[in-house]
């Protein structure tokens, strides 16, 4: 089968610890890492998961150097789930959405900084990423098969029921929201039945002032008119006067100016449009001697007409005040305050509403939990039965997983389901099984893991696995074991493996070697990718030690030629 598709596809390091600097990149299926003890084999291991999210130290700074730079670039190619969580952070790289380049600084001065496509991050949003893209396993803290949510979705994945889980977990959401809704709803229930009385007496208050749309500034002018009505006839009746009655009137002036001109009207053109304007002014004088009298009369005075509008002015003024509000905005605001009343009137039948559909969604969730909690049954049965089998082949005789599911002891709808999953391990026989984050040996862990990865390959997960010395403690034919069991599973994931033992350096698709030498005054670590030559000589060294002789070298040719 072809190996799994690159995810990690390079790694660069300055200044980190024996590091000085390195440049390696890194194919898909299984790569070994090898070296002799001490030459920084697990220093590559801390880089990365420095890099994605860990904890700083800053004795992690090459001796005489001010700061240490890591940077890991990631080929998202066939994993949407990651792109889409770049996309949200807004962290995407715009040209190129499916590559992604961590970086991470460490000051020896002490803090770090954290780089996602060339943004500033926080530490907490590298784990986000590197929970979905790496897995660490061995004696290290990031390890997603410590965590128990991270149990129950592969329990769940193996199973087969994913959907049942994730409904289950939407209702348990839903019941959650409701819960919550209900909840406020009743908490204000004193406080919204105060309210409800104070709004049903503003809004009487206003509904027997009634006011209108515009009215504030009909009555303005209406108040205005009233309050100038006396000047206003006085001044009618002088204007009348001028034009038009008594003996020197301008209508009788304009009159006798028209018959002074008549005689040249036909001898001149100015004369005869002098003429024309003031006929024409004559027309309109007339017109507005007619304005005047229907002025004069259709006005009244009336003292009691003024006094009422000045009261309606008056209320809706003392109104506004006390709404602190303006005149002109009072009708609008007892819309307002009708809308606030019938919202709250309506809560007790929404709270009649919500419970009612807390006991629809718990109902649902009950049965759907039901059926979870059958199917995990089946499947724990299962997983536990294949993997304890594979430990046996990997040399852990005594050894046994039991996936425990264990009530939740309440009633309320959980997200999870109706019961917790943990995985439970014993290392020797007799011995009660334990949680999988109390094993104590890493090398035990590491193989646990291993086996748990193996059986539920077929299921996706991450994509990167990283193993520290996952064969400690184990050789002969159950290292070879281990080997084939890596490669196996590099087929569907890329696999990056620190051993020592040369069966599992053989199985792998690419091999790495760290040397580490003197330089001037300093120790520093290199890193090296291995050529078929070059990797007959290390897993020769492997082999025979110190001392490598014609017969090693070819065992290890041999070790080569049977894994191809």
């Amino acid at each position: 089968m072809t190996p799994a598709h690159s995810m990690i596809s390079r790694i660069q390091i300055r200044d980190f610890v024996l590091i000085d600097r390195l440049d390696v990149h890194l194919g898909p299926g299984l790569t070994v890492l090898t070296g002799e003890t001490g030459a920084g084999k697990s220093i590559l291991v801390d880089a990365i998961a420095l890099a994605l999210g860990g904890r700083a130290e800053g004795g992690w700074v090459r001796p005489g150097r001010e700061r240490a730079e890591i940077v890991l670039s990631f080929d998202l190619e066939d994993r949407p789930a990651a792109c889409q969580w770049l996309q949200e952070q807004e962290l995407d790289d715009d040209d190129d959405p499916t590559l992604c380049i961590v970086r991470r600084t460490l000051r020896a001065a002490g803090g770090s900084r954290g780089y996602l496509n060339g943004r500033p991050v926080t530490a907490a949003q590298l784990r986000q990423l590197g929970e979905r893209l790496v897995d660490i396993h061995g004696q290290h803290q990031h390890q997603s098969l410590l965590r128990p949510f991270q149990q129950q979705q592969l329990l769940d994945a193996f199973g087969g029921h994913t959907a049942w889980a994730r409904e289950v977990a939407e209702l348990a959401r839903a019941w959650e929201d409701n819960r919550r809704a209900l909840e406020r709803l009743e908490g204000e229930r004193g406080e919204r039945e105060r309210r409800i009385d104070f709004l049903r007496y503003q809004v009487d208050e206003l509904e027997r002032l009634a006011p209108e749309d515009g009215e504030w500034e009909r009555l303005t002018r209406e108040h205005d008119r009233l309050a100038n009505l006396e000047g206003l006839l006085s001044a009618a009746q002088g204007g009348l006067e001028l034009l038009r009655e008594g003996d020197d009137t301008v209508e009788a002036r304009l009159e006798a100016l028209r018959r002074a001109l008549a005689p040249y009207v036909p001898l001149d053109a100015h004369v005869k449009t002098a003429d024309e304007l003031l006929q024409e002014a004559q027309i309109q004088l007339q017109e507005a001697a007619a304005e005047l009298g229907r002025a004069q009369q259709a006005q009244e005075l009336d003292p009691e007409a003024y006094q009422a509008v000045a009261r309606r002015m008056e209320e809706i003024h003392d109104l506004a005040r006390k709404h602190r509000s303006t005149p002109e905005r009072l009708n609008a605001l007892l819309e307002e305050l009708r809308r606030e009343l019938a919202r709250l009137e309506s809560g007790e039948g929404e709270i009649q509403r919500l419970r009612q559909q807390a006991k629809d969604l718990k109902a649902r969730w009950t049965t759907a939990a039901a059926r979870l909690s059958g199917a995990r049954a089946r499947a724990a049965e299962d997983l536990a039965r294949q993997v304890t089998a594979l430990l046996q082949e990997l040399g852990m005789a005594g050894s046994r997983l039991e996936v425990a599911l264990e009530p939740r002891g309440s009633d309320h709808p959980h997200p999870g389901g109706a019961e917790t999953v943990a995985f439970l391990v014993t290392t020797n026989a007799g011995m009660d099984p334990a949680p999988l984050a109390r094993v104590a040996s890493g090398g035990e862990l590491s193989r646990i893991s291993l086996a748990i990865q193996v059986v539920t390959a077929q299921l996706g997960g991450i994509p990167t696995l990283i193993f520290d010395e996952v064969d400690v403690g184990v050789g002969g034919g159950v290292a070879e074991l281990v080997g084939e069991k890596l490669r196996l599973l590099s087929e569907r994931r890329q696999v990056l493996c620190v051993t020592h033992l040369p069966q599992v350096a053989a199985q792998g698709h690419h091999h790495l070697r760290t040397h580490k030498h003197r330089r001037g005054q300093e120790t520093v670590t290199e890193l090296e990718v291995l050529d078929p030559a070059a990797r007959v000589e290390e897993i020769a060294r492997m082999l025979g030690g110190r001392q490598i002789t014609r017969r090693t070298r070819e065992h290890a040719r041999e070790m080569l030629a049977a894994v191809r």
